[in-house]
């Protein structure tokens, strides 16, 4: 049959218009909305794990810090926060789970803490807080060059010892100090010797006493009594988890207790020269960040010294054990 070419014509119009209509349909859904080929990526979320050795307020202060840093970075971040209780060997199994759940960045509070997760990966950034001696505990190379994955921020202020100790001496006439800590924590064990050392030099004598528990604390203490003119209580972790118990040692007893910071002075110690732990935390959580974003490796970022050293006195504890605050020491008062 023949076609004329009038026919031929509007077949083969009709046929590049559904053609046509059919490749618009697949670039470009029903309705007008793009297809997902041309959807935004979604923002990464980062996996932060979060290793502490034990509960406590000036731990806890510190990863407070840290979480507001990460915060107001606009990151999107989940935490996978985990506590050994001051169990040794939940503090290993815990740095091994976070480095087998492939986290993209460890926060380890407390030297214990990350001495574990540094044992447990060589690859995962690692960022610490609460640490005294990051050298000596082989954390880092250096403080300036830390090399390999590991930095952070450490708890101790090269003036705090010193600035404590003349004050003990000077203005609370001691002759005897007390010291109570875990002699197996490395963190303590340096503070101490530092202690000693710089005491040696301004004529004061250190008595020790050792807790390797939370529960041995108390005992520790009443050990001192009757020895020492006060105590020094540092940063140990074990000490500052039972540190009511040494509170009420020392104030029955009429003995000032100054401490290493100033969450233990509002929980009774009588005063400390220190530094707020949040703002170490929140240091640490500024170095994570520039990690996470690509900007640094932990070997390019030094280990970070805390700031504004002051001295701190309990009004309260100072009345209890029969203490003149005098204006001379240019103090402030804790809550």
């Amino acid at each position: 049959m023949r076609i004329s070419w009038k026919k031929s014509a509007i077949v083969l119009f009709s046929a590049i218009m559904l053609a046509s209509c059919g490749s618009q349909s697949e670039k470009k859904p029903a309705g007008g909305e793009a297809s997902s080929g041309d959807s935004k990526p979604e923002e990464k979320t980062y996996k932060i794990g979060v290793t502490q050795i034990v509960e406590h307020p000036s731990l806890n202060a510190a990863f407070d810090g840290f979480k507001k840093a990460i915060d107001e970075s606009g990151l999107k971040v989940e935490y996978d926060k985990q506590n050994a209780q001051n169990d040794n060997s939940a503090n290993t199994t815990i740095a091994n789970n976070l480095v087998s759940s492939k986290v993209d960045l460890i926060f380890a509070n407390s030297t214990p803490s990350a001495q574990a997760v540094a044992s447990a990966t060589k690859d995962i950034p690692i960022i610490f807080t609460s640490v005294t001696d990051p050298v000596g505990a082989e954390l880092v190379s250096s403080m300036e060059q830390p090399g390999a994955n590991v930095t952070g921020t450490i708890d101790t202020h090269p003036d705090a010892i010193p600035n404590t100790l003349k004050f003990m001496k000077e203005q609370l006439n001691m002759k005897k100090v007390g010291m109570v800590f875990n002699s197996s924590e490395q963190n303590s064990r340096a503070q101490v010797d530092n202690v000693k050392k710089l005491a040696k030099h301004i004529g004061l004598t250190i008595v020790e006493a050792s807790a390797s528990t939370s529960a041995e604390v108390k005992q520790a203490t009443e050990s001192l009594v009757g020895k020492v003119d006060g105590l020094y209580i540092i940063s140990d972790n074990t000490v500052v988890s039972a540190l009511e118990s040494v509170v009420s040692v020392a104030n029955d007893n009429k003995l000032p207790m100054m401490a290493a910071e100033f969450d233990s002075v509002g929980r009774g110690a009588l005063g400390a020269y220190g530094f707020e732990y949040s703002d170490i935390g929140y240091e640490a959580g500024k170095m994570a960040v520039q990690i996470l974003k690509g900007e640094k490796k932990p070997a390019d970022l030094p280990v970070q010294l805390p700031q504004n050293l002051k001295l701190v006195i309990n009004k309260k504890t100072a009345e209890t054990i029969g203490l003149e605050v005098k204006e001379d020491w240019k103090a402030e008062f804790s809550e």
